[in-house]
């Protein structure tokens, strides 16, 4: 059975697999004991398809552990290390896999190439640490034991590179994200003012992190209203709203939202009495609205119920918006579409699962991994490992 059709050069022999396959399955015949041969080249077949991702990622733990002029002397590039990162981002993906990179110490080596002298490298780096502690509770206490915030917190207020201060920002608010010590060391590390400074930057994805992380912990802490708005958090926020991207401008409607609701320190009563700029801002969103196609509309569902929730909020009464019968459209009272299990803004689809089960090991492995980065430095023959315990906007 070894020489089967189909897949020439040396590929799989998946015609003759398949053939085997039904041949012992489809009830046709009694059940029978294989033959050494048959077990043999059945073995032989599955395991040529399959990677052993804990050797792979031992292997990229080497890489990331030999110095960077070693790696150049070896004509190892910085593209080479963006795809080596690719490829641990995509076993991480898997829970177990993301806290086994600690246990074959990868993760310390991942987190100094957040210090990594190429821009990609540093910005590469920071997904991985994304995918690594999303819903993942023990990587995050890994991160956060290994200094990773500090290290992300650097680059989120300080690197020169705008791409590097936004993948380092989607970190940090995965790695704080339920996360009451995460939270706190932020709130130490003056978060919110390197937040501050993010709503001021011109690069819409870079905005856009920031208010989704600003709103979500205001959610989770009613009593940041008060910092926020001492900051002076308000004022940029309305100014945001009059943003030309939708997502910005919806992100900024739910952080003045979060504001106007507030009741412990009286924040939102401030906003309403004190400044008349946000109710022009909201009349002119208003306007703004009532001026859209069709179609315009229906992608501003949120952004009108934000609109309408904020203005009856602060002034007691429903916004022109219903008058206008522009808060809810026809068909739109219809039962809504099932959720999209993969969020936009924190999950990967593989880790939604993988949370669901955080016991569950991942068999999703790759087929024909790419060749790791040429000449590298060659390991003393490593015994075979065995799975060790343990766990993107635009």
């Amino acid at each position: 059975m070894s020489d089967g059709g189909g897949g020439g050069g040396g590929g799989p022999n998946w015609q003759g697999l398949f053939k085997w396959s039904v041949a012992h399955s489809d009830g046709t015949r009694p059940a029978r004991d294989l033959s050494e041969e048959d077990r043999r080249w059945f073995v032989e077949a599955m395991q040529a398809q399959t990677v052993d991702v804990i050797k792979r990622m031992k292997e990229i733990t080497l890489v990331m552990q030999t110095p960077e002029q070693v790696l150049e002397s070896r004509g190892v590039t910085a593209g080479d290390i963006e795809d080596m990162l690719d490829e641990l981002q995509e076993h991480v993906e898997s829970i177990d896999m993301a806290n086994d990179l600690h246990s074959i110490g990868g993760l310390l080596p991942l987190l100094n190439y957040l210090k990594n002298s190429h821009a990609n490298i540093r910005a590469k780096a920071a997904d991985v640490v994304t995918t690594i502690v999303q819903n993942n509770p023990r990587s995050q206490q890994l991160v956060m034991e290994a200094n990773g915030l500090e290290y992300l917190l650097s680059n989120f207020t300080s690197d020169p590179d705008v791409t590097v201060r936004t993948k380092a920002l989607g970190a940090i608010s995965s790695l704080i994200r339920h996360n009451k010590p995460g939270i706190t060391a932020f709130r130490l590390a003056n978060g919110y003012a390197a937040l501050k400074d993010a709503l001021s930057s011109d690069n819409v994805r870079f905005q856009r992190k920031a208010l989704n992380l600003i709103h979500y912990l205001l959610h989770e802490n009613g009593s940041d209203c008060k910092v926020v708005n001492e900051l002076g958090f308000p004022r940029i926020m309305m100014h945001l709203v009059a943003s030309d991207d939708s997502e910005v401008r919806e992100a900024a409607l739910r952080g003045l939202l979060e504001l106007v609701q507030d009741k412990e320190d009286g924040t939102g009563s401030r906003l309403a009495e004190d400044d008349e700029k946000l109710k022009q801002l909201l009349q002119e969103r208003i306007n703004g609205i009532s001026l859209m196609s069709p179609d315009d509309l229906g992608a501003a569902r949120e952004e009108r119920q934000l609109v309408d929730s904020i203005w009856n909020a602060c002034y007691n009464e429903p916004s022109s918006l219903r008058k206008k019968g522009l808060l809810v459209l026809p068909g739109e009272d219809a039962p809504p579409p099932p959720p999209d299990v993969a969020s936009r803004h924190f999950e990967p689809p593989l880790r939604a699962w993988a949370a669901a089960d955080a016991n569950k090991g991942s068999d999703a492995q790759k087929s024909k991994p790419p060749l790791l980065l040429g000449p590298g430095p060659t390991p003393d023959a490593a015994p075979r490992e065995e799975n060790a315990d343990a766990q993107r906007n635009p």
